[in-house]
């Protein structure tokens, strides 16, 4: 006996359509292309989550850099002092001290170095 499938297939592709809507040409209009279309945009849609993440961990770690260098000292000495002085703030809120309060981050960086001279 042979599988009819029903109602099934129409909704896959009826799914598979509406995802791929606003495509350019044949993209969201033929089953075939608009799958591929959709399976490509999927995969980018992974892969941008992900380097997302990365992104934003390079502006932290620029914004922190930058306000190193106004209170003289390096970013890896800086990083290294804070682990020295035992203070475990991620980079996300050191770059949002570094902007919002320069002289609160004065004040660890300060501690940084203090650690370092022990």
């Amino acid at each position: 006996m042979r599988v009819k499938r029903g109602t099934v297939r129409k909704d896959n592709r009826k799914r598979i359509l509406k995802r791929a809507e606003g495509y350019f040409g044949s993209r969201h209009a033929l089953y075939k292309t608009a799958k591929e279309a959709v399976m490509k945009a999927d995969a980018n849609a992974f892969n941008g989550r992900k380097e997302r993440k990365q992104e934003y961990r390079k502006l932290w770690i620029r914004r922190i850099s930058a306000a190193c260098k106004l209170n003289d000292i390096s970013y890896s000495k800086f990083m290294n002092g804070l682990k020295v002085a035992n203070i475990n703030l991620n980079r996300k809120m050191l770059a949002e001290i570094a902007g919002t309060n320069p002289d609160q981050f004065a004040k660890l960086v300060e501690t940084a170095k203090g650690a370092l001279a022990e």
